[in-house]
């Protein structure tokens, strides 16, 4: 991990983080870092008792007995169906959390769960803020997360310090579910540009141009971008093999068009990338970084 993060000063909780992949292993570590008190749990026990060895505090053999007397409990896992798994049962956070507890879900899901839950807590006394981050792997492992929330304003101003740990920003946006709606919004945006990233670089490559000049030139231009800035050199270099996955991006790109048919907006550049992204799983490169757009215009 980064050790740049420099942390806020604030109280010690004691904290729960479920989930510890790619995302979850990091963030849960600058929780640590940060002075608080943290259990965590993975459904692999394994990555649960490594991350103890590398930041101490304890492994929980469930979601329930991480939760116990936690101020807070975070969560990082895939999609809809695990999120239920670690809330929800006679083994789920939500039935070992203290009365005014609150939990922060950071899976990028979809805004149906993130209101069920948000009953569901109620129901019990507690606080629940959906709250999708961007910045991938190296924002979580560097602490500059950006987190969109969705939820009550007490509850979000309770956890609003704990979760700066990790992040540069955590702004919340609305009631429960405008975080994921949020989330969607930037998954929207990063579709059409790494399209249209890929689309440039295949056409000057194809023209005879030095693409790196040329990105070196356009970026300090009108069509600069995070992706053109990150991506653009390693497009140009045919690598993808790190970042985010295509599978992931298929996710949430589908978690995007299922909300737009319900509530009637039009996607067509999504609904067109998407399918770019189904030849790309197609031809094995579900787990290459989204970048991999490039390959179909070769």
């Amino acid at each position: 991990m980064s050790t740049s993060k420099i942390y806020d000063q604030v109280a010690s909780y004691a904290v729960a983080f479920l989930g510890l992949g790619v995302m979850g292993h990091p963030m849960a570590g600058h929780l640590a870092r940060a002075g608080h008190r943290v259990a965590v749990y993975n459904r692999t026990a394994a990555k649960a008792q490594a991350w103890v060895g590398e930041y101490g505090g304890r492994a929980a053999a469930t979601p329930r007995e991480a939760a116990t007397d936690a101020d807070v409990v975070f969560a990082c896992v895939g999609n809809d169906a695990d999120l239920r798994a670690v809330t929800l049962g006679a083994d789920g956070a939500l039935g070992g959390m203290k009365r005014g507890a609150v939990f922060v879900d950071h899976t990028t899901a979809s805004a149906d769960i993130a209101r069920e839950l948000d009953a569901a807590a109620r129901a019990r006394g507690l606080g629940f803020i959906d709250a999708p981050v961007s910045g991938g792997s190296l924002g979580a492992v560097n602490g500059t997360l950006t987190v969109m929330c969705g939820g009550d304003a007490a509850a979000f101003a309770r956890i609003q310090p704990i979760a700066m740990a990790y992040s540069k920003a955590v702004t919340l946006l609305g009631e429960s579910g405008a975080g994921q709606l949020a989330k969607m919004v930037n998954q929207i945006c990063i579709a059409g540009l790494v399209q249209g990233l890929a689309e440039a670089i295949a056409f000057g490559q194809k023209a005879g141009l030095d693409m790196k000049a040329v990105l070196g030139v356009i970026g300090k231009g009108a069509a600069q971008s995070w992706q053109m800035d990150n991506r653009g050199p390693t497009m140009i270099d045919d690598k993808f093999d790190f970042g985010f996955a295509v599978d992931w991006m298929r996710k949430d790109l589908g978690l995007c068009l299922a909300e737009a048919n319900r509530n009637g907006a039009r996607l067509p550049v999504t609904a067109l990338v998407d399918q770019f992204y189904a030849d790309l799983q197609a031809t094995g490169g579900r787990r290459q970084d989204t970048s991999s757009l490039i390959r179909r215009l070769r």
